[in-house]
């Protein structure tokens, strides 16, 4: 019944409520629109009850955006009150135009409905009322009933397509008002789900980044313990290895945060001609990949793909640097519309690789988006990567 909305939102349709009533008042005096009826004798009674009835329906006006269903009624009540008395309308009846666009525009689905109606019922009864009561002047002279029925139906005509045109309007302002707050949800959605993909795409980034090197610096510092004790310069070697892997990590991890700070660019990324170097970091962790290429590149794929063949090389070289027990054999074929990625290492026989690590899901994530397939699963003995990366023929530089 009571509707919540800004307390200067409330005190703005007070205000002009009071303006019209005294502007309609007044122009009511100038115009002279007396009763039709004049059955009430004393002016001063009558113009007390014109005062009446303006302000019954200017109070509908001023709290019509407060409650849409009192206000409906209030309005109502001034109207049969305006009838009974016999007055011709006037100008404070601009008020129902302001009550019945309130409903349209704020009030319940159900009050809508009950707006529109009362434009209806209300106009035809408004015509009614104009064409029955037979003043001096408004019918020239004394006809028939059928004369009488003609004039109500154009008068009716008339008051019903200025109610319902008000309604209509209030009617059109809910639709921008709904349209408004679907577009504002739809904002905040997309937003939402913009921010949940950076969010993604930073641990996706963050993990490809650091696991990696901190998967070869922990190997390779085992690695320098236990040779500390027999062979120093194969410890010595080990640290130099750490080292390198650390600040290439550390200017991975700045380039990373380069990109987040500064969005307008992407800056450098691996491609193929990077995979050295991780094999490199690979074979320094103790692991020696078998790595096979056929058939090779036709051209240059593009940057995506050889983002995407890196980051998956990555981060399964990881996991068998991590959980592997031997080599590791990596073979990549350049198809005419796809690069297959097949990455087999052997495992121990107790360990059960998880399904819900980062690395795992990064990699799927990866492959889904350039349009690929990812599957990771233990086969027998060993633990098998397999990708398929779409790459258009038409795509690739010759």
């Amino acid at each position: 019944m009571i509707r919540s909305i800004p307390r200067s939102w409330l005190v703005f349709d007070i205000v002009g409520s009071g303006i019209g009533l005294l502007l309609t008042l007044s122009m009511t005096s100038a115009l002279a629109a007396g009763p039709i009826v004049n059955w009430l004798g004393d002016g001063t009674v009558a113009a007390v009850l014109t005062a009446v009835v303006a302000i019954v329906l200017w109070s509908a006006a001023a709290i019509c955006r407060l409650s849409p269903p009192i206000a409906l009624m209030i309005a109502w009540a001034g109207a049969i009150l305006q009838m009974a008395c016999g007055f011709s309308p006037a100008p404070y009846d601009l008020a129902i135009l302001g009550v019945l666009f309130a409903t349209a525009a704020w009030g319940t689905r159900r009050v809508m409905w009950l707006g529109g109606v009362s434009a209806l019922v209300g106009g035809l009864l408004a015509g009614a009322y104009l064409s029955l009561i037979n003043e001096p002047g408004l019918l020239q002279d004394e006809q028939t009933g059928l004369r009488i029925a003609v004039v109500a139906g154009l008068l009716g005509a008339v008051s019903v397509l200025t109610l319902v045109m008000a309604w209509g309007a209030g009617l059109l302002w809910r639709l921008v008002l709904r349209g408004r707050t679907t577009r504002e949800a739809q904002v905040r959605a997309e937003a939402a789900a913009a921010a949940e993909q950076e969010r993604v795409r930073i641990a996706r980034d963050m993990h490809d980044v650091v696991a990696h090197s901190l998967a070869v610096v922990i190997a390779q510092s085992d690695g320098a313990r236990y040779a500390a004790q027999t062979d120093p310069a194969l410890a010595t070697q080990a640290l130099t290895t750490i080292g390198q892997t650390a600040r290439a990590a550390l200017a991975d991890v700045r380039l990373l945060l380069t990109q987040l700070r500064h969005r307008e660019g992407e800056g450098p990324q691996p491609t193929l001609a990077d995979l050295e170097q991780l094999y490199a970091q690979v074979r320094h962790a103790g692991i020696e990949p078998r790595v096979t290429v056929d058939p090779t590149p036709p051209g240059e794929p593009p940057a995506a793909i050889q983002l995407a063949v890196y980051r998956i090389l990555q981060e399964a070289l990881t996991n068998a640097i991590r959980h592997g027990t031997g080599e590791v054999d990596v073979r990549l074929s350049w198809l005419a519309d796809r690069v297959r990625i097949t990455v087999l290492n052997d495992v121990a026989p107790t360990h059960v690789p998880g399904h819900g690590g980062h690395g795992l899901v990064g990699m799927r994530e990866r492959a889904q988006l350039v349009g690929g397939t990812l599957g990771a699963e233990r086969e027998g003995e060993r633990f098998a990567v397999r990708a398929e990366l779409p790459v258009g023929a038409t795509e690739i530089a010759g």
